[in-house]
């Protein structure tokens, strides 16, 4: 597989090596190999079927593959672990439709999620200490929330359901989160917020953007990998891929 650029002292926190999956006699992954630097901000791009989501399934645990290496810090091999150990481990997912505790709270959605001790000595019904809620506070302001807290969620926008799912997330301590087309069915504005807010939690995280939204992956300004049929077809920053005759005969030129 590729290497990390020269002059890169920092080893991927995340990197597949020949992954091949098949369901039923059809690839959906096809001798895949890629990595994820530390902090990084990534976008994953391709045509309907090219191997994205089953990418993520193969990463989190849902799909194991039929052959190849996924590995994650280095030393975790994830085709031998389970969802909930790979979750544990500080790989997060958030899936293309916001699934939020919509009869509660804003607030009480982000201390739900909130990764601390649940045994008898801290129940759920334990009272946050004064960490827990400066670690909420921090994450409401994150992800534009702070002045919706005490709402309840199943009233907030689609957009900001999407930020709370997020934020649920963060309050997990991940270091790898997997985005599934954050923006799909958002206004332009609350597109924008995404962005922004992606670019702020990208660096204390490594964040893997799946989006067909051509123009929101530009303005990420992040590096972006092309799929197609279960390969990586081309990698590179935005203007890169959108000029390669390949990625435009299979992909953008449709």
């Amino acid at each position: 597989m590729a290497e990390p650029a020269t002059g890169s002292s920092r080893a991927p926190i995340l990197y597949l090596d020949g992954v091949n999956v098949t369901f039923d006699g059809f690839r959906a992954l096809n001798n895949l190999s890629f990595y994820v630097e530390p902090g990084e901000l990534r976008a994953i791009i391709g045509p309907n079927g090219a191997g994205k989501t089953t990418m993520m399934d193969v990463i989190t645990g849902k799909t194991r593959p039929d052959s190849g290496e996924v590995v994650f810090r280095g030393s975790h091999d994830l085709t031998r672990m389970d969802e909930a150990r790979i979750a544990n481990l500080g790989i997060g997912r958030k899936f293309q439709k916001p699934t939020v505790f919509e009869s509660h709270s804003v607030f009480d959605n982000l201390e739900l999620a909130l990764a601390c001790d649940r045994r008898a000595r801290a129940t759920l019904f334990a009272k946050l200490d004064g960490e827990d809620r400066d670690r909420i506070a921090e994450v409401l302001e994150i992800t534009r929330l702070t002045d919706h807290a005490g709402r309840v969620a199943g009233d907030l926008s689609h957009g900001q359901k999407q930020w709370l799912e997020i934020g649920m997330l963060l309050m997990q301590a991940p270091e790898l989160l997997l985005v599934d087309e954050p923006v799909a069915g958002m206004t332009d504005a609350e597109t924008e917020q995404t962005a922004a807010l992606l670019h702020e939690i990208s660096g204390k995280h490594s964040v893997v953007v799946v989006e067909h939204d051509m123009e929101f992956v530009r303005s990420l300004g992040s590096r972006v990998t092309v799929l197609h049929e279960g390969s990586v077809l081309a990698e590179g920053a935005m203007d890169k891929v959108q000029a390669d005759e390949r990625v435009i005969e299979v992909y953008l030129g449709r």
